[in-house]
């Protein structure tokens, strides 16, 4: 076999400027084109040269743990993992008060603090304590 006769294609590296670069991660991001569809249209080598634009300069959370999860973060979807998150909070809130409701049966003591009613008498104090002449009537 000649040298000639397979000739291996020399790749190149082609530099892109930051103007370049922001352009391409604005346009993925507001969804005008997929990564797939910038690197056909501006002809980007390397496959994940856009995904590392987009981690460096972009908005979004471009993570490696945000595309493990395997699903598309629609606002259906977030609106249900919140709905979940608050079922789960409301519980952990009902099971926290009964547990103050038992200290305080148990302790004979009063855990929970009405603070706003603790601060309306501590107002109420200062205005009684306060000199009468700093109080000026209205003429």
């Amino acid at each position: 076999m000649n040298k000639g006769q397979f000739r291996l294609r020399k790749r190149t590296q082609k530099d892109y400027t930051l103007a370049f670069k922001l352009q391409v991660v604005e346009e993925v991001e507001s969804g005008q084109l997929s990564q797939d569809a910038a690197q056909r249209k501006y002809g980007i080598q390397g496959n994940t040269t856009i995904l590392l634009w987009l981690r460096k300069y972009g908005r979004l959370d471009w993570s490696p743990k945000a595309k493990q999860m395997g699903k598309k973060s629609t606002p259906n979807r977030k609106i249900a993992e919140l709905e979940k998150k608050i079922k789960r909070l409301e519980a952990e809130k009902v099971i926290l008060n009964m547990a103050i409701d038992v200290a305080d049966e148990t302790l004979n003591t009063d855990i929970r603090k009405k603070y706003l009613s603790l601060l309306l008498s501590k107002q109420e104090q200062q205005q009684a304590t306060l000199p009468e002449d700093t109080i000026q009537p209205d003429p």
